[in-house]
């Protein structure tokens, strides 16, 4: 028995040096590399020890990589719904516009159906063809026919043209033809 009692002392005494020499504790990091030390060459344990730390630093860099990519999903969830809200709100915006534009429309109409034809021709023979085209195409036949009679017979052709083409696919228009001269 006392043969086993100096090799108990022996592993003891051992891993007390051993202990004494570890940075910081690290018998408490990682026990089982104290138990194995006496038994592992030193250049063994020195690289598995570089190994855990090269680990233990790939775990804080992947735990900040995280971290950031949870900060990112946050940031573009929050923007998603700003840009959510702003669509709504643009669409408001343009929904108001075109109910606007309508009732400018409508009361062009009415202005210009309730004017004398010569007096409402002489006025669009000077407009701009597009507002021509609106304010005719959206007035009710029986008023338009006698405005587009007094209207400059080449503008009242071009109007005509584009009245027509207008019901047409954009694809088989032929508004480049429509000549003013």
């Amino acid at each position: 028995m006392p043969r086993t009692e100096n090799a108990a002392s022996f592993f003891v005494a051992t891993a007390s040096a051993e202990t004494e020499n570890e940075p910081d504790g690290a018998d408490a990091r990682h026990p089982e590399l104290a138990m194995l030390e006496g038994d592992m060459p030193e250049d063994l344990f020195a690289a598995i020890k570089a190994e855990r730390e090269l680990l233990d630093a790939q775990r804080v860099a992947l735990a900040e990589r995280s971290a950031e990519i949870d900060l990112a999903h946050a940031m573009l969830a929050t923007e998603t719904a700003r840009l959510a809200d702003l669509k709504l709100e643009v669409e408001a915006l343009l929904e108001r516009a075109s109910l606007e534009h309508v009732a400018d429309v409508e009361r062009l109409v009415a202005l210009y159906s309730n004017m004398k034809p010569r007096d409402a021709a002489a006025i669009m023979n000077d407009l701009d063809l597009e507002v021509m085209v609106t304010v005719l195409g959206t007035m009710p036949e029986r008023n338009a026919a006698p405005i587009l009679a007094a209207i400059n017979p080449v503008r009242a052709r071009a109007l005509s043209l584009i009245l027509l083409e207008r019901a047409k696919f954009p694809g088989d228009r032929r508004l480049n033809e429509i000549r003013l001269d």
